[in-house]
């Protein structure tokens, strides 16, 4: 399994009418294959979408974007077209494969990691002992790596039902020792990012 993830930066204020048209064209897309989550930027980069699209492998990516170009029904024909756009291609933590769906948020926390180069084995292990007890406190969404595009680089989603409630969580794992996993790589992390996004209508994770 793999996952496509489309970035596009919007311009500003036309974030509403891209969402719209975005969803209205989903419903033919979605015939070829279903979308994983689309989720909006609300705090960090702002004008931010992100669409994430699961595929077995390249093959079946490249076969089904080319049988769902259609004119004038995909790609989405949005009122104002994105500023920037950029695709990466991730590879799913062996013990995570699939992406969480249903009403789990509606806060997803989107954190990225740069890794130092060849200690990225050493983070999935770590990851794998502490996992479970992590996941205890709140849903995990997703983690998965890098396979394409910016190299090293590592994406871990999580769900809370609202920010008080990410804070209430970050510190019981801090407190009880559950999180940071303490077998990650010393070393490992060399730069670390983070976004607070919201979930379009249509976005199978809510």
């Amino acid at each position: 399994m793999i996952y496509e993830v489309r970035t596009y930066r919007l311009k500003p204020r036309t974030m509403p009418g891209f969402i719209e048209a975005f969803g209205k064209a989903y419903e033919y897309r979605k015939e070829f294959s279903p979308l994983s989550a689309f989720f909006y930027s609300e705090i960090g980069p702002l004008n931010q979408v992100i669409h994430i699209w699961p595929y077995e492998n390249a093959a079946e990516r490249d076969r089904i974007r080319g049988e769902a170009a259609a004119p004038g029904k995909w790609p989405p024909q949005a009122p104002e077209k994105p500023v920037h756009m950029e695709s990466e291609v991730f590879v799913p933590f062996p013990f995570i494969d699939k992406f969480a769906s249903g009403n789990i948020g509606p806060i997803f926390e989107w954190r990225s990691y740069s890794i130092t180069p060849g200690l990225m084995p050493g983070l999935i292990e770590g990851w794998e002992a502490a996992y479970e007890g992590r996941a205890k406190l709140s849903p995990v969404v997703m983690a998965m790596h890098t396979e394409h595009g910016e190299l090293n680089k590592f994406v871990h989603i999580w769900a809370y039902e609202s920010l008080n409630q990410r804070q209430e969580v970050r510190a019981a794992a801090i407190e009880t020792g559950v999180w940071p996993p303490a077998g990650t790589p010393k070393g490992a992390i060399v730069a670390q990012e983070n976004k607070i996004l919201f979930a379009a209508p249509f976005s199978p994770v809510q």
